[in-house]
């Protein structure tokens, strides 16, 4: 009978990268949930109205560089209920947004008190001139894990349901080049890691949508140099970091390789260096307006005290920023 039992747990066991889609994109998928992501996590689009700012400042500079087009589109990748998309027209200025084409690209039904400006898609757009940017988008791109087994062979990892894993089989083909070249194990058993090349496959899509501007990722990330020995794949649910369980009931969430995604010529920055060059720092206002104008020191405060949080080193400011400039020039949009 246990044996029974077993053969039936392993029988319905599958790799990460499948649990993952099912649990997070099915039809009863987390990300198809009434409440969407602000319900259980906080992004940067959350924290403050200071990030939408900073993006809005990055179009404009980018409508700058591209010699104010008639139409100049924003294309928010993973767009939860469209509060960056809102937040971001509000913050543009008006001879800007009046020619910004707005598109929120999300798999959930479109919320209906929704700004009517903004076109609601299941895919990018194709051929814009303008934005395009992932705000945590990357990291739920499902993806498979794979683990060190006992004689050293990195193998993939299997999941069912309730989140027990099994070894799977070893890895080959062009998940094993893409581990060799962006993400090498050593022999110790135990050791894990993220095939990152979904990822790298869905960025390259969706920045191919750019036909002159600018693609932007921002995520939780890491480098070859410095990836996490035993990986990071993680869930949330209400707030709250959990084990990830594939069943619908949760994120499940892994940082991202971006060194791996970025194209030839694309940068990569910190979120702290990448809002500092767009005028968003953490910096206490002078005592001095506090006597001279209490009301507006208040304001100041809270705007340093949220500055502060988007570019905290060892929270959000660690971010990483995937630049991908398409037919124009980085530096002038980074220019402080």
């Amino acid at each position: 009978m246990t044996n029974d039992k077993e053969a039936q747990r392993t029988a319905v066991a599958r790799g990460w990268r499948e649990a993952t889609e099912a649990a997070l994109y099915g039809p009863q998928g987390f990300y198809r949930r009434p409440e969407g992501p602000a319900g259980h996590f906080r992004t940067s689009a959350h924290a403050s109205p200071l990030y939408a700012g900073a993006v809005a400042r990055l179009l404009s500079r980018l409508d700058a560089s591209l010699g104010h087009p008639d139409e100049v589109a924003f294309v928010d990748m993973g767009a939860g209920r469209g509060e960056l998309t809102t937040a971001v027209l509000a913050a543009l200025p008006p001879d800007v947004a009046a020619r910004v084409r707005a598109y929120a690209v999300e798999l959930a039904e479109r919320p209906a008190d929704l700004d009517p400006r903004i076109e609601w898609r299941t895919t990018p757009p194709v051929g814009v001139t303008g934005l395009l940017f992932a705000n945590e988008w990357l990291d739920n791109v499902p993806v498979d894990v794979v683990e060190v087994a006992a004689d050293g062979v990195p193998r993939r990892v299997l999941v069912n349901g309730d989140g027990a894993e099994t070894p799977g089989g070893p890895v080959d083909g062009p998940d094993a080049e893409w581990l060799a070249r962006w993400w090498p194990l050593g022999p110790e058993p135990g050791l894990r890691a993220e095939i990152g090349r979904p990822r790298d496959e869905a960025w390259a899509s969706a920045a191919a949508a750019v036909k002159r501007g600018l693609a932007v990722a921002v995520d939780y990330a890491h480098t070859r140099d410095a990836r996490p020995p035993f990986g990071t794949l993680t869930g949330f649910r209400e707030g709250r970091e959990t084990a990830p369980v594939p069943d619908g009931s949760c994120d499940i969430t892994a940082h991202v390789a971006l060194d791996a995604c970025a194209a030839d010529g694309a940068a990569l920055l910190t979120q702290r260096a990448a809002l500092g060059a767009l005028g968003v720092r953490g910096g206490r206002p002078p005592l001095a307006l506090a006597s001279s104008d209490p009301t507006a020191y208040v304001r100041a405060l809270t705007r340093a005290g949220e500055a502060a949080e988007l570019t905290a080193p060892g929270g959000l400011g660690d971010f990483g920023w995937l630049l991908q400039p398409v037919g124009v020039a980085l530096d002038p949009l980074l220019a402080e």
